[in-house]
């Protein structure tokens, strides 16, 4: 059961990983602001997902190192505060979409 859930977490890993590239290259070519910004909000929660699954990746792979469970919290607490800062950009600009 838990190679299953590794292995689910590994292609969820590999997905947010590709669709947040996919909105960053999209954040980049876009000449409107508003897509600029809706497409790199896209981006920051899909990183913050991809940083709190490789943390638990860490927490299935090494057990109690000291320096490994430092490095599972940055990576926990850096994907959260990604995923608050695109979900409150994303409902900035979705309002700002709106207001055009």
């Amino acid at each position: 059961m838990i190679t299953v859930i590794k292995y689910l977490l590994f292609i969820l890993l590999i997905a947010s990983c590709a669709t947040s590239a996919y909105f960053s290259l999209r954040s980049r070519r876009s000449s409107n602001p508003t897509e600029r910004g809706m497409y790199g909000a896209q981006m920051n929660i899909l990183m913050g997902v991809m940083l709190v699954i490789l943390s638990i990746i860490f927490m299935f792979i090494f057990k109690g190192s000291t320096p490994a469970i430092i490095v599972e919290a940055l990576f926990l607490i850096l994907g959260a505060f990604n995923i608050f800062a695109g979900i409150r950009n994303r409902g900035f600009y979705a309002n700002q979409k709106t207001n055009i």
